[in-house]
């Protein structure tokens, strides 16, 4: 299939493993330029060898003040300007509502919303003098069903999930598109997290916890990267340009909201 966007230029934060390298991988395979961001640099080059066609690797932590604007400077140097934005953070850690003190809370919320609020802001003038954009980005299923022990997502998730819907209606005449994908419990670092934290406080083993996390999908399996790069490309390409504000579940069945 065709997307429409071969030679178009892309950010993906956070995109040397799990579902944002998906995401890359997929644009990549559309024939886009993409450059992706990280913590660990040796991850991210074996990520740039893996995606090739050109990728290149930015590292910086988008939590600590000023990265994601040198993220997005380092990224126009290497590819001009920036028309695909795809947002995504590791997710912050497990836990009730009063298990984490206000400066978990602050850091949370500096890592899982601002700094995508922040390179959204920094990318809109090149999509807007384009007449092009595309914006995704990856929450969770939780802006549609809280999931236990989940206090922060639960919350900064949804907070995300507003600013974006606001700046859909706000960019759409402009030819821009911003969309959210939500995970469903997927086989990745981040579900890790979650399983060991259950692990831990219910003394099952990790095979226990696993399998009744699966059990708890319609479908039975927990997801893959591999279910959720290709959403992703079309959500990218010219043929979703009628497509905005939406927040599009990748899991499986798992949430039990009718919308």
């Amino acid at each position: 299939m065709d997307y429409g966007i071969k030679g178009e230029t892309a950010l993906v934060l956070g995109g040397s493993k799990g579902l944002a390298f998906a995401c890359a991988q997929a644009l990549v395979e559309a024939g886009v330029r993409v450059a992706i961001n990280g913590r660990n640099a040796a991850d991210g080059e074996a990520a740039v060898a893996k995606l090739g066609y050109g990728a290149v690797f930015i590292q910086g932590d988008l939590g600590e003040a000023g990265k994601t604007a040198a993220t997005i400077d380092a990224a126009r140097r290497a590819l001009g300007s920036i028309h695909i934005l795809v947002t995504n953070a590791g997710g912050p850690p497990p836990g009730q509502f009063d298990e984490h003190g206000i400066d978990v809370w602050r850091r949370a919320l500096e890592v899982n919303m601002l700094a995508a609020v922040e390179a959204v802001q920094r990318v809109l003038p090149d999509m807007r003098a384009a007449h092009f954009g595309r914006i995704v980005n990856i929450t969770s299923f939780v802006v549609k069903e809280p999931y236990p022990n989940m206090a922060l997502s639960n919350s900064i998730r949804v907070a995300l999930t507003g600013a974006m819907s606001t700046l859909a209606r706000e960019a759409a005449g402009d030819g821009i598109t911003v969309n959210n994908i939500l995970p469903g419990l997927m086989d990745t670092g981040a579900l890790q997290r979650v399983i060991d934290a259950r692990v831990r406080k219910q003394g099952k083993t990790e095979a226990q916890v696993r399998d009744e996390m699966a059990k708890s999908v319609p479908m039975q399996r927990l997801g893959t990267a591999e279910d959720f790069g290709p959403l992703c490309a079309f959500l990218c390409s010219k043929h979703a340009s009628y497509i905005t504000a939406q927040n599009i579940a990748v899991d499986g069945g798992l949430v039990r909201g009718l919308i």
